[in-house]
This record gives structure tokens, sequence and C-alpha cells, in this order.
């Protein structure tokens, strides 16, 4: 599976999209401050998330989000 999701910090107004293969993991990265792009946000909180089949379609998603 691939999945979108949307991480929302706790301390201001902001959030993040992205798309990974492995949720729990990249998750666990995000929360670690391993991220270079969100690291500066922390703490996070997984808002939303969706599940696609391929990594295409996940993509497609993730910038369709990004977008709008």
């Amino acid at each position: 599976m691939n999945y979108v999701y949307l991480l929302k910090s706790t301390k201001a107004k902001w959030t993040y999209i992205g798309q990974t293969s492995d949720l729990r993991q990249r998750l666990a990265q995000h929360k670690a401050g391993q991220v270079r792009s969100t690291k500066g946000h922390l703490p996070l909180e997984l808002v939303y998330y969706e599940a696609y089949d391929n990594a295409t379609d996940a993509r497609k998603r993730e910038i369709e989000l990004k977008t709008n």
C-alpha cells in the first residue's frame, strides 16, 4: 500500500502533506525530527491519511492536495 498523509503542528498553524509506502515508519521519522522539512515544527500529529494501491496514484493525490 501507499499512503498520502497530512500532518499538523500542535504548536503553530502549519500543515504538511506527504506520501509514503510505510506510513508507520515515516511518522516515526517525522516525530523523531529526522525529516528536514518538518523538524522545525515539532510536535506533529497525524490528521488524515488515504491508502492507495500504487505509488503513482498516491503521488497524483499528493499533488492534487498541495495545489488546492
